[in-house]
């Protein structure tokens, strides 16, 4: 998963490249940059935020329930959740910074904040019932977005991803710092209150995990294989014609590129909980064949360290790809950046590894820890779960 957000977050580091107003792609490129075009608008853009925020709403869940387990008062376990969460927002702040403005530390912080105050404690149907509403939303705006976009092409044809990127473009650092927070905090407010796809992966994550979905997917196979196989085949076939006619194979009319993207957004959430299914799917069956084999080991000692290696990208490819860095980005074609994205990747999974057997945690994860169970004795509980 890890691998899919330093995929999806490679595009915009190509700050040199001709980009159109639908996308963050590059409109140009050799025969492999197209290839690595194709595969990532359709099986990594908009899936990344809805399989991360279902992750996050289940391990909320999970971390809630030792906390109760382990006798901490209710009320204790939320004053918990809360202060991890009000910490969460000042390291995506600090992140984003000093590095990276596409930040979801602090967007999840944000939500978190508001799904547990809203809904932590609400009934499984209650919890079902808004996600549908939400989707049903998502759907409806998706509809008319496609529908302004074929109404009105010149109007599809407004460049809103520009100030994305233009900190990244930056050659001074200091100034791309400002530019950067200011993209951040309008990320954050727009996906932890209006970001539909986000809140109804987390809506779902609680009712997962009321119901040990991913401790226990030998209980909820027909369930995971249904979702991975319906999520991400909705997922793929519906971003599929969008990809081809970024790439020039697929020619349509002006207005009706928009309108394959529009639905983009609604199709990302079934894809993102497709990819978390099918992740399920392959950790039972690793679980079956050898639970302390290296493969399983590795997997372990990333998702325990999963914000610090998270971090870890933004380290390493801020510096050495921006304008205000090395600029490598703007040397780079697509499948250069999805190349050095990979690599990148692999560097974090080998430093999990090395921490794992070193017996130390992460770094991230340990101050997170320190700051937000504010007493020696919560920490010690903190351990032993």
């Amino acid at each position: 998963m890890l691998l899919l957000i330093a995929l999806a977050n490679s595009a915009y580091y190509l700050w040199a490249s001709e980009r159109g107003p639908e996308s963050i792609h590059p409109v140009d490129g050799t025969l492999l940059d197209r290839v690595a075009q194709v595969v990532i608008i359709t099986a990594v853009d908009e899936r990344v935020y809805p399989m991360f925020a279902f992750l996050f709403g289940y391990g909320v869940v999970q971390l809630l329930n030792r906390q109760l387990a382990s006798g901490v008062p209710e009320r204790s376990a939320r004053a918990l959740l809360r202060r991890r969460h009000l910490w969460m927002v000042a390291f995506g702040f600090v992140h984003a910074a000093l590095l990276w403005m596409g930040d979801i530390i602090g967007t999840y912080g944000l939500v978190g904040l508001l799904m547990c105050a809203l809904f932590l404690r609400r009934r499984d149907r209650t919890l079902l019932v808004w996600a549908a509403v939400g989707a049903g939303l998502m759907t409806l705006s998706a509809a008319a977005m496609a529908a302004a976009g074929l109404l009105d092409p010149a109007g599809a044809e407004v460049d809103i991803l520009a100030p994305l990127v233009a900190n990244i473009a930056a050659t001074d650092y200091l100034a791309s710092v400002g530019p950067r927070i200011l993209v951040w905090t309008i990320i954050v407010a727009v996906q932890g209150f209006l970001g539909l796809a986000v809140l109804v992966a987390v809506l779902l994550a609680f009712w997962a995990a009321r119901h040990r979905v991913l401790e226990e997917p030998g209980r909820h196979l027909r369930l995971l294989r249904t979702v991975a196989v319906g999520g991400i085949s909705i997922g793929w076939a519906s971003a599929l014609p969008y990809a081809l006619h970024h790439v020039g194979v697929l020619s349509v009319p002006a207005g009706v590129g928009p309108a394959l993207s529009a639905p983009l957004g609604v199709t990302g959430l079934f894809a993102g909980l497709g990819y978390v299914a099918l992740f399920g799917l392959v950790a039972h069956r690793l679980s079956e064949r050898a639970a302390r084999g290296r493969v399983a080991t590795v997997v372990t000692a990333v998702g325990k360290r999963s914000m610090s290696a998270y971090l870890a990208q933004s380290v390493l490819c801020a510096p050495l790809l921006a304008a205000w860095g090395l600029g490598l980005g703007g040397q780079f074609g697509s499948w250069q950046m999805a190349a050095f994205a990979t690599g990148v990747w692999l560097v974090t999974v080998l430093g999990a590894y090395a921490l794992e057997r070193a017996g130390r945690r992460g770094p991230a994860e340990t101050a997170l820890r320190r700051l937000a169970y504010r007493r020696p004795a919560e920490r010690a509980r903190a351990e032993a779960a």
